[in-house]
């Protein structure tokens, strides 16, 4: 070829090859597959049952909301309703943790994580999420993870959250509220400082009819034997640790009296 047009020619191919490079990455990197309307149209979030976000930024997906702490690199909470037929088994292939898109200034790598000595601990459950291939797939983005230990994460957290499925097969519909208990001086890490809390919580409000029942866990990041049971707590107990208002769009009578009380035999007998 002559050398006057190898160089446009070799100018024109480069381009194109970033061109197409660019799509391939975009598409690698995908942060989760786009819902369908009809699985949209399916879900009733109830948002009276949201928490107070304390950074302002609430992130609303499908088939969970968030609020995200940029200063910990994580969600402060999550929240999503599970109802009984949603507790399907469907065996789905375990994707690749992605960044969530929707959090403008980036949600915190999954590398973070490597070699860090903590599992990366979903805060809404793939397990809770087996029902949709869009629902499971969005519970990889990594705003939906948390640094936990291995012993607590495989251990009485697990358990726990096996126990919600449980009781969600027993009832109307449950509301669940999880997240690491984040505070100054906690240990991080990788290269984006993500926080290690010392402490999750998960709070769970029965919602039958205009019946409502809640129950509260604070349980320590850490490997334990012992039985869930033995962290009930109240609300109120996570609101002054966490400076979080939940279920802050109830009637304030109903409101205090959920948050106040600890009636743990209404919820060992289910």
């Amino acid at each position: 070829m002559n050398r006057k047009y190898l160089y446009p020619f070799l100018l024109i191919l480069v381009v194109a090859l970033l061109f197409y490079a660019e799509k391939y990455v975009d598409k690698a990197t995908e942060d989760y597959p786009k819902p369908t309307a009809s699985n949209s149209e399916e879900l009733e979030f109830d948002d009276r049952f949201l928490p107070n976000s304390t950074t302002g930024k609430i992130i609303r997906h499908t088939y969970f909301s968030l609020s995200y702490s940029e200063k910990h690199e994580q969600a402060e909470w999550v929240a999503y309703e599970l109802r009984d037929e949603q507790l399907v088994k469907t065996e789905f292939e375990r994707p690749y943790f992605v960044q969530d898109r929707k959090i403008k200034s980036g949600s915190a790598d999954w590398r973070n994580y490597k070699n860090s000595g903590y599992d990366r601990g979903h805060l809404c459950p793939a397990g809770d999420r087996r029902f949709d291939f869009e629902a499971y797939h969005e519970t990889f983005l990594t705003s939906n993870i948390s640094p936990q230990n291995h012993e607590f994460n495989a251990g009485i957290w697990n358990r726990l959250e096996q126990k919600v499925r449980y009781w969600a097969g027993r009832r109307e519909a449950l509301f669940v509220i999880t997240g690491g208990v984040l505070e100054n001086g906690l240990e991080a890490i990788g290269d984006e400082d993500v926080s290690v809390p010392k402490e999750f919580y998960k709070i769970i409000v029965d919602r039958n009819g205009d019946e409502l029942k809640a129950i509260a866990f604070l349980i320590p990041n850490e490997g334990t034997s012992d039985s869930f049971y033995d962290y009930v707590v109240s609300i109120d107990e996570i609101e002054r640790k966490t400076r979080i208002d939940f279920l802050r769009g109830l009637d304030d009578r109903i409101e205090d009296r959920l948050e106040s009380r600890v009636d743990l035999k209404e919820w060992e007998q289910r």
